[in-house]
């Protein structure tokens, strides 16, 4: 079977696509010839020049405006969404400790900068009868840790949710929206917090990484999971190859979740 997933000149956007899962994703569909335009607050002094860019807060709604307008003006026209953006900067201390400013922050990082964007990207691809949209969810919308981010997992449980409507009703008129729900992924902000963990506790990198495993519940396959391999994962699936793949999700973390 040939590597090639017709990607080639498919005008994408990769929110939170500088850093981490997003930085993987974005350099991966670029890989397969897709034409890339990735967002942050500010751009990284490591994306080359001829990378497209757009800097925006799209936790807000005027960013998200002013990336939809970016996606028109420098791409002229879409194909492809990659959800990435989001994330939980909450203290830990449990629900008690998150006041209505955090569970506001919590939704307006992950739930409505995709809802937003949707909203203003998605006429174009009804208006050619053709797009793919991915949200990256979180297996902590079915696995919670309330120490410190069950803002964040409620959020995601509400991506999902969405997600899964929002393929009902354009899934019909020829756009394909499909969920994918990483575990635990070492972006270089998990080695960093693993690092930190470490000279906390006086161990190595290796000890501290398998405390936090456990602290999970254990990964069977004794490991986080790359960001490449979730971007490989992404790269299928928005390709012609997954034509049949729509409202659904798929889970990568390594057999973290215990359930069927």
């Amino acid at each position: 079977m040939s590597d090639d997933l017709e990607l080639a000149g498919q005008r994408t956007l990769v929110t939170g696509g500088t850093k981490g899962i997003g930085e993987a994703v974005a350099a991966r569909l670029r890989e397969a010839g897709a034409t890339v335009l990735t967002t942050a607050r500010t751009r990284p002094d490591q994306l080359a020049p001829r990378d497209l860019f757009v800097g925006a807060d799209i936790a807000t709604a005027a960013g998200c405006a002013a990336v939809a307008s970016a996606a028109m003006e420098q791409l002229g026209g879409i194909d492809i969404i990659v959800h990435v953006v989001g994330g939980s900067s909450a203290p830990g201390g449990g629900f008690a400790v998150l006041d209505d400013a955090e569970w506001h922050r919590a939704f307006d990082q992950n739930l409505f900068p995709a809802v937003r964007l949707d909203r203003a990207l998605l006429p174009k691809m009804l208006d050619q009868g053709s797009g793919v949209i991915v949200h990256i969810t979180s297996i902590q919308r079915q696995l919670p840790l309330p120490e410190s981010t069950i803002a964040y997992a409620a959020a995601k449980a509400a991506l999902s949710n969405y997600s899964k409507g929002l393929s009902k009703e354009v899934s019909p008129k020829g756009i394909r929206v499909v969920r994918v729900s990483p575990g635990w992924v070492e972006t270089e902000a998990a080695v960093r917090l693993i690092d930190r963990l470490a000279k906390a506790d006086g161990t190595d990198y290796k000890a501290a990484q398998g405390a936090l495993m456990d602290s999970l519940g254990g990964i069977p396959i004794g490991r986080p999971t790359k960001p490449r391999e979730v971007a490989d994962l992404v790269a299928f699936l928005v390709s012609p190859r997954a034509g049949a793949i729509t409202g659904t999700e798929y889970v990568i973390d390594g057999g973290t979740i215990p359930t069927v």
